[in-house]
């Protein structure tokens, strides 16, 4: 009864996921490729640690070309990197990782899933990994996603015998699978899951080893390959009109913030795999060599396997709804088989050919794309057959109802139904929000409550259709997520997730507000209705040492997503502080304190999160010399805001307006983080940036990574960008030069101004640098050698030409204060002689 109880689970995890566009109509072809998926009963499971990670190529050969059901296992949702597309960070980054991971698997095929593991930036050895993560509770995550998808073959990224040669993220997922391939067979570990699930023994563990990990071409020509297996991954598909590595360069460009949009792939290429464990291979060529992957592995199988394979060999590209007599059959002899995860599995797969067959199209739309509890929403169903099936709808029954709406249509070729329903929320249940972010984490991990939510890439919706059909005289159940169907006279037709938002939610734009100075601030909190005619007051919970006036601000909002903003001041301490205050809407008697966010890119799904609302005050004991900041931006980052908020005057300048009299204006330019990477511009402009400090002006040059530069003149002496980097934020830092003027003027930095900090110190530091250069501090991670190109300074002419790999675009929205003060330095540099 459990494994029914999951199987269900998964069945409508998947059915309600939702997509950026227009929900899937498969084509004849993609029903013929779907049909031909019906005939393959196996699995892959491929394993790495981040979203980018997974190698697209692979993972559509498999469900492409063998027609296996595959899937990726990222151990992260990519929470610590950067984001080359907007300002999201952290738990937002992650939600949109996921979604681009979401993106790419409907592109190759494959499926996604996830541990707890959150990804808490760089690291350099799988022991600080799995130290910083909680080890057990990963590898339990492991060990249940094998238990779960049940794979027949395994396919790690990386290597588990490398630690400290890569990211210690990378070998700590094979590390973890390698121990998982032995342990998810063992009903004595991790025994609470069996409650949901079974054992289960995948029959090989492989890794998806490359040249790469030789060290080079010609080393990997002269290894023993006794051991691995190849797939020429260049294999053409007619149907798609596509080969294999384009499909697989298609999905990875879905992963846009990261930079990863390429070219696509074309001809032959090689791929290859080690054999680790598990059953010894039968020869170098399959690698589910004595691996029954047919319908004949489970009992009634083979009567199902010769109705397909007959469907599959004189598929009717012309009509497919010819094969429904005997798609019917064969799901009718589904129903029946004891092996409940195939069962499962195969009937969602079916059922999803039938309805491509007939052209159905059911669809639920609501009138709004967002509601709150006890709200009522207005549905426009929409029910069409188009095809010469008997067809019939008995009923259909939203998923907080008690009972259907019977209608006994008989559904004639291409006439179409529509009703007009409405319903009301229940006040019970749960709002739309990623559910790992739920509970507030730890560095290493999110926590989850359920044991059936983990893994899963999103939270399953809780609002959707059931279509009773009856087809052909056989009762099909079709489910159908509630979305909102709309258009833009821009853009056409369009969908949105139906989201369950609280009745009230609110915001302070600014997540870190600092106070140089004891002066009041104004507050500005923004409360948007989840409903029609919100009304209620608004707090803002606040430090005792800090004073707001005034106490509370009435709240009324006469239509569900408009808002109103009201106006705290707020009054500093005299003394250096900092506190957290957080407003709280009061409405019906309840509290709300959330904030909700919208995500809103075109390659994934509208994305709706819930967080606390929750601001970060400092009271700063800071100076700073200069006002006018010019800020070239890079890879979306907050600190031109920071800047504004300790009052400096930033001016975003475009690379391609850069020239000398509109440079001359500034005290000082800042180059945003990776802009050397990303801004073609600064290939032609980079001399004027050099004339400007020549002159006398003052240039700030933020990280970049070492590799695709777009200028061989990044300094105006030899310097080496490099991967150093010291990714403990605790780590010690020494003060090389502290008579320095950008150490001590206008404000004299020590060590405390390198307390607080977050996630790192800095990374791609230069570990090479001409005389001219003068570091500034030393730091590394436990047993490395001392870093010292973290904060480099050269004069270059009458001006300061500075570098710096700290990463001030993490500590700025974390409210690092020592961060400001350093930062207010180097925008001062050359203005010694200002009172």
């Amino acid at each position: 009864m459990h494994r029914l109880k999951l199987g269900i689970l998964l069945l409508l995890s998947c059915v309600l996921s939702l997509q950026a566009q227009q929900p899937k109509r498969l084509n004849s072809s993609e029903i013929f490729e779907a049909v031909q998926k019906l005939n393959v009963l196996a699995s892959v499971l491929y394993v790495a640690a981040h979203p980018d990670d997974e190698n697209t190529r692979l993972i559509s050969y498999m469900s492409n070309n063998i027609k296996a059901r595959t899937a990726y296992l990222s151990l992260t949702r990519g929470d610590g990197g950067q984001n080359l597309i907007g300002p999201e960070l952290r738990e937002l980054l992650g939600v949109i990782r996921t979604q681009e991971l979401l993106a790419a698997r409907r592109i190759d095929g494959g499926e996604q899933r996830f541990t707890r593991a959150n990804d808490f930036g760089y690291s350099k050895h799988p022991d600080e990994t799995l130290a910083i993560w909680n080890r057990q509770e990963v590898l339990s995550d492991v060990v249940w996603a094998i238990r779960e998808f049940k794979p027949d073959i395994i396919i790690n990224r990386f290597d588990h015998r490398t630690p400290g040669r890569t990211h210690g993220h990378h070998t700590s997922s094979a590390m973890l699978s390698m121990e998982a391939f032995d342990l998810a067979n063992d009903p004595n570990q991790f025994s609470s899951q069996l409650n949901l699930t079974d054992p289960w023994q995948p029959k090989r563990l492989f890794f998806n080893t490359s040249w790469w990990f030789y060290g080079s071409r010609e080393k990997f020509k002269e290894a023993d390959k006794t051991n691995l297996l190849s797939f020429d991954i260049g294999v053409y598909y007619p149907s798609k009109g596509l080969s294999n590595n384009e499909v697989a360069s298609l999905a990875s460009s879905q992963h846009l913030c990261q930079g990863f949009g390429r070219l696509s792939q074309r001809g032959s290429q090689e791929e290859y795999i080690e054999f680790l464990k598990g059953d010894a291979l039968v020869n170098n060529e399959n690698p589910f060599a004595g691996i029954d992957i047919t319908w004949n592995r489970i009992k009634g199988g083979k009567a199902i396997a010769a109705i397909l394979e007959k469907i599959e060999s004189n598929f009717d590209f012309n009509n497919p709804s010819n094969h429904l007599p005997k798609l019917i059959e064969a799901y009718k002899l589904i129903q029946n088989i004891e092996d409940d995860h195939w069962k499962t599995i195969k009937t969602k797969e079916i059922r999803s050919v039938i309805e491509a067959c007939l052209g159905l199209y059911l669809e639920a739309s609501a009138n709004s794309p967002i509601s709150s509890p006890t709200s009522q929403v207005n549905l426009n169903i929409e029910v069409l057959n188009r095809s010469e099936a008997e067809i019939q709808l008995v009923s259909y029954k939203w998923s907080t109802a008690k009972e259907g709406i019977a209608k006994n249509i008989t559904l004639t070729n291409n006439q179409k139904f529509n009703f007009q329903d409405d319903f009301v929320i229940p006040e019970s249940i749960s709002y739309t929000a990623p559910y790992w972010l739920n509970k507030k984490s730890t560095l290493g991990m999110y926590h989850v409550g359920k044991q059936e939510l983990i893994g899963l890439p999103e939270t399953p919706r809780n609002l959707f259709v059931e279509f009773n059909l009856l087809i052909e005289g056989t009762p099909i159940t079709f489910i159908k997520p509630i979305v909102h169907r709309y258009s833009r006279p821009d853009k056409g037709e369009l969908y949105r997730p139906f989201e369950i938002v609280p009745a009230a939610s609110s915001k302070i734009e600014n997540k870190v507000i600092i106070f140089n100075d004891s002066k009041p601030k104004d507050v500005t909190v923004t409360v948007k209705a989840g409903k029609n005619n919100l009304k209620g007051i608004v707090k803002l919970a606040h430090p005792n040492d800090w004073q707001v006036h005034p106490e509370i601000h009435p709240i009324n909002i006469a239509n569900k997503d408009d808002v109103q903003k009201v106006i705290f001041t707020l009054i500093p301490p005299n003394n250096q502080s900092e506190g957290l205050i957080t407003p709280i809407v009061e409405a019906d008697g309840k509290y709300y304190t959330d904030e909700r966010i919208e995500i809103d890119y075109d390659h994934i799904p509208f994305q709706t999160v819930l967080m606390p609302s929750v601001s970060k005050i400092v009271k700063l004991d800071i100076e700073k010399r200069g006002n006018n900041i010019g800020y070239i931006e890079g890879a979306g980052d907050l600190v031109p805001e920071s800047l504004r908020q300790i009052g400096y005057a930033v001016t975003i300048i475009d690379p391609k307006d850069i020239a000398p009299q509109k440079l001359a204006q500034f005290d000082a330019i800042v180059i945003g983080i990776r802009a050397y990477n990303i801004k073609d511009e600064l290939k032609f402009k980079q001399r004027f940036l050099l004339d400007y400090v020549k002159n006398g002006g003052n240039l700030i040059i933020q990280y970049n990574t070492n590799r695709g530069i777009k200028t061989d003149e990044l300094a105006p002496y030899e310097l080496n960008v490099s991967r150093d980097r010291v990714t403990d934020e605790n780590a010690e830092v020494t003060i090389l030069n502290p008579e320095h003027p950008l150490l001590n003027f206008p404000n004299k930095i020590t060590q405390e101004d390198f307390k607080g900090w977050v996630q790192e110190r800095g990374l791609y530091f230069p570990n090479s640098w001409s005389k001219e250069f003068t570091p500034l501090l030393a730091m590394n991670d436990k047993g490395e050698t001392s870093k010292e190109g973290s904060l480099l300074v050269a004069q270059y002419g009458k001006g300061n030409y500075i570098y710096t790999g700290l990463s001030f675009f993490r500590e700025f929205p974390a409210g690092v204060s020592g961060a400001f003060r350093l930062f207010a330095n180097l925008l001062s540099g050359g203005n010694e002689s200002q009172p």
